[in-house]
């Protein structure tokens, strides 16, 4: 044990730290990582709040990046409804309040990942995306996976640019 802890020591040496010091130009206190200056969180009570340990939205430089949406209620917390139309269309208006408090819009989204409980509701997802899409839609991924949070039919993530 007493050579582990004199090769460590001397490795420590080695790489120029002293062991119980401050490195040189810095100092001591707390640890808590600075936020980048040109990223901030988004929040808003348009959209259902983020569960968990994640923003709604973050905007960084140019672009806003929306966490995933499901089709649930802002006010009341609870699923539009069970049918992939109606959760689709609230996952829409979701994303459309997030962006919207990040300062942009639909219309600056430049990409989408869409996650289906369900491949089977593709078409009828389509049909409401097309809806909130309508000129030069972002470009998009459509997965199916095992299981979305809470069960939901769908979710939507999008990346944007920020108005200017």
């Amino acid at each position: 044990m007493k050579k582990l802890v004199s090769s460590i020591i001397v490795l420590a040496c080695c790489a120029g730290i002293v062991i119980g010091q401050t490195p040189a130009g810095k100092r001591g206190g707390s640890t808590k990582k600075k936020v980048a200056p040109n990223r901030r969180a988004i929040t808003t009570d348009k959209a259902p709040r983020a569960t968990g340990p994640l923003s709604q939205a973050i905007v960084a430089g140019e672009f806003v990046f929306v966490a995933g949406q499901l089709g649930v209620d802002p006010k009341t917390g609870e699923f539009v409804g069970s049918g992939i139309e109606e959760q689709a269309e609230q996952v829409l208006k979701n994303l459309s309040a997030v962006l919207d408090a990040a300062g942009s819009d639909v219309s600056q989204v430049v990409k989408t990942t869409v996650f289906l409980a369900d491949m089977a509701d593709f078409n009828a997802m389509n049909e409401v995306y097309r809806r909130h899409f309508r000129v030069d839609p972002p470009a998009r991924s459509t997965v199916q996976v095992a299981r979305l949070p809470r069960n939901a039919r769908i979710e939507i993530e999008a990346i944007a640019l920020v108005k200017r």
